[in-house]
């Protein structure tokens, strides 16, 4: 694969400073507008616009032949590109997000400390408790694992994606949600259709189940209204979930054990019917904010006044 990670991410709200204390809360280390996390290193910067939205992801590639290939497939779909030596960015019009595809190094993980699990039978941890209800110290995500949008023409983005940019798809609920890697995750980018372009949420990498509950009752202590969506298990991808909300009414996900796609010919993706099994194992009863979102109209109307 030419794309090797979601590098980072840049997303519009109209509450910055508000915002970017959440983030802060949410485990990311702050310098200003940005944040980090302890693989990715910088993965999101936070910008002001009069609605909440994707303004750019950034892809990483390679060397300067995946560029040339991105450069190309865009434009033979009459996309206009913008080159240096290093990158190539260009706008998804339905979205209005800015795709930068750019050289960067792998990101190395070093594995989580392994997690003994007592069970029938089985006995890993003998005479300890949990490392989980022990664990007391400051969470902070691992990395971004991805990032969903809706978009007016789910066609016409997920051409621009997969077509141009280069990302495969994993699993389809068709007229519903097109999940797509730029890696070895399950996914990276997820499309649904929507009458407006938004962010719908984004999904941060903890080390295990532990850590995904661990953090949102952390994210809840004094703001039960932050509370969205979980604890639960996704079907598609797998991943064990927990969602936030944050002050500009974006999604914020806490996430571990997502599916991993290391050899194409061995994962075959699936088309699944529009159903709740489709949107999780297990789990609470899914909120209507997240088939659609609370703010649908503000977001209309700032859409027609931008």
């Amino acid at each position: 694969m030419g794309l090797h990670r979601l590098a980072s991410i840049t997303i519009g709200v109209p509450n910055v400073e508000e915002t970017a204390d959440y983030y802060a809360e949410f485990g990311l280390a702050r310098d200003g507008d940005r944040f980090s996390t302890a693989d990715g290193g910088e993965q999101l910067r936070i910008v002001a616009r009069s609605s909440r939205r994707l303004v750019e992801l950034v892809v990483g590639v390679d060397d300067p032949d995946d560029l040339d290939r991105v450069m190309d497939r865009l434009g033979r779909l009459g996309v206009t590109t913008e080159r240096d030596s290093a990158s190539l960015s260009a706008v998804e019009t339905h979205s209005g997000a800015r795709a930068v595809v750019k050289i960067l190094p792998r990101i190395p993980q070093h594995p989580a400390a392994s997690t003994p699990y007592n069970g029938p039978g089985r006995v890993e941890r003998e005479n300890l408790r949990a490392p989980g209800v022990v664990r007391d110290g400051p969470l902070r995500p691992r990395k971004l694992g991805h990032v969903v949008i809706g978009t007016p023409d789910a066609e016409a983005s997920q051409r621009f994606f997969v077509d141009a940019i280069g990302f495969k798809i994993s699993d389809e609920v068709p007229g519903i949600a097109t999940f797509m890697r730029c890696s070895t995750d399950h996914h990276n980018l997820l499309l649904q259709p929507s009458p407006v372009a938004f962010l719908h949420h984004t999904s941060w990498q903890v080390d295990d189940v532990d850590e995904v509950g661990r953090g949102a009752m952390r994210m809840l202590e004094g703001h039960p209204e932050r509370h969205t969506w979980g604890l639960g298990r996704h079907y598609i991808g797998s991943n064990f979930f927990w969602y936030l909300r944050d002050p500009a009414g974006n999604f914020s996900e806490y996430y571990s054990d997502m599916d991993t796609i290391t050899d194409d010919q061995l994962w075959k993706p699936g088309t699944w019917e529009p159903s709740l099994r489709a949107l999780y194992a297990w789990g609470p009863d899914v909120p209507p904010s997240m088939l659609q979102p609370d703010d649908l109209a503000d977001l209309m109307a700032s859409s027609h006044r931008g």
